[in-house]
């Protein structure tokens, strides 16, 4: 029945600042209308709503106040250059330096590559793509490069 994420929502302190930024990340503006804005993820499939609020500095947590969007794997190379290039700063998670990422992450029996940045609001944004599901293998954290050497 469940055929996948439709929506997620987050807590922004100015829209007008919000759209302008959600725009650099090349999403499409679907609904703009008073406190609200919704952004294509991937239309007609799933989207991005943005709630201005006096409320938006509630302390982070990974179960609120975050959206990881999917890429293709053939992006994992360039994401860091192109996060750059728009003027977005990469975190350093994990104590992983931003030089050092997408990280890989050691989700077993899965493996996920990603890279983590935040909106102008402190929203924790990942950018993820799936390396290989269902193989058992136990593994520590590393880079993208690190696991390509493996």
């Amino acid at each position: 029945m469940i055929k996948g994420l439709y929506e997620a929502h987050l807590p922004v302190s100015n829209l007008e600042n919000s759209i302008v930024f959600y725009k650099k990340l090349g999403l499409e503006l679907a609904y703009e209308k008073g406190k609200v804005a919704f952004f294509w993820i991937v239309k007609g499939e799933s989207w991005l709503g943005l709630w201005e609020s006096d409320s938006v500095q509630l302390k982070y947590h990974p179960s609120i106040r975050h959206v990881a969007f999917k890429i293709d794997e053939e992006d994992l190379e360039r994401v860091a250059e192109w996060l750059n290039s728009i003027g977005i700063e990469i975190r350093t998670e994990f104590g992983f330096t931003s030089e050092h990422q997408p990280l890989v992450l050691p989700n077993n029996p899965h493996a996920h590559a990603a890279i983590y940045f935040s909106d102008p609001d402190g929203n924790s944004l990942e950018l993820m793509t799936p390396l290989r599901l269902d193989v058992d293998e136990k593994f520590k954290m590393m880079s993208l490069e690190e696991w390509k050497e493996r």
